[in-house]
């Protein structure tokens, strides 16, 4: 297939299709060369019709965006309230959680309602606000710099905190899911307390509805070794349960 157009045509009727495209896959059904494929990907990136990614490209934007949490809070708010419920299943008899920043992990603040007690530590303002009036939650709220995007801070102070700190469950939600790259967020300073968050933690949930898998943010938090269950919602694709699943994390469908 050495027309351009055809090949263009082909591309984008195949991310019409599959909603992605891998360069390998291309190559062989093309017939042409990785560097014709990549100019063509260019192209068409150029043109706006599809996102290049690594190794391929998408018809989806594979980058997460840094948007404000009452902004988050609209997008698939039925989704994250049952994602939150599956989460608080897992607290059982632990006596101390940390919940991270975020519009979903706060549905987990806004469902608990423990009988016994528990502490609760955080960096998220609206969680530590929405907590510190609750029938047997005690919280310990982080402190340091707040960012407005997240109401959640970041930063040494924080980070220092937890180093004396351990807890039993770590819920914690992300920008991006991306099965070569893990779990991302957009700021780096919250990646970086997001890390400490984890070395404290015996059990790190991640809590994320279904438009965060095939993204990446800027900030690297953690790889699928160090995390024991992913919560979402029905419609992550099978496909990409069963390969999370392979890595050795439970995927809990809410």
């Amino acid at each position: 297939m050495k027309n351009i157009t055809d090949r263009h045509e082909y591309i984008l009727k195949k991310l019409k299709d599959d909603g992605k495209v891998s360069i390998i896959e291309l190559i062989d059904l093309m017939k042409v060369s990785g560097v014709t494929i990549r100019k063509d990907l260019k192209m068409l990136e150029d043109k706006n019709l599809l996102f290049r990614t690594r190794g391929g490209g998408s018809i989806k934007n594979p980058y997460a965006s840094d948007r404000s949490i009452y902004e988050k809070e609209l997008i698939n708010a039925d989704e994250k309230q049952r994602i939150a419920k599956a989460a608080l299943k897992l607290i059982k008899d632990t006596d101390s959680i940390t919940i991270g920043s975020g519009s979903t992990v706060f549905e987990i603040a806004r469902f608990l309602n423990p009988t016994e007690h528990i502490t609760v530590i955080t960096p998220a303002l609206k969680v530590g606000l929405e907590l510190c009036n609750r029938t047997n939650v005690e919280v310990l709220q982080l402190g340091g710099m707040i960012r407005s995007n997240s109401t959640s801070v970041a930063g040494n102070f924080a980070e220092k905190t937890l180093e004396e700190i351990s807890c039993g469950i770590l819920f914690l939600g992300v920008d991006g899911i991306d099965l070569d790259f893990g779990f991302s967020i957009t700021n780096l300073a919250e990646a970086a307390l997001d890390q400490k968050m984890i070395e404290t933690a015996q059990t790190v949930v991640i809590v994320a509805d279904s438009t965060k898998f095939d993204k990446r943010g800027l900030g690297k938090v953690c790889g699928f070794e160090q995390v024991s269950y992913v919560i979402t919602d029905d419609k992550v694709p099978e496909i990409v349960v069963q390969q999370i699943e392979e890595k050795g994390v439970k995927v809990i469908i809410a």
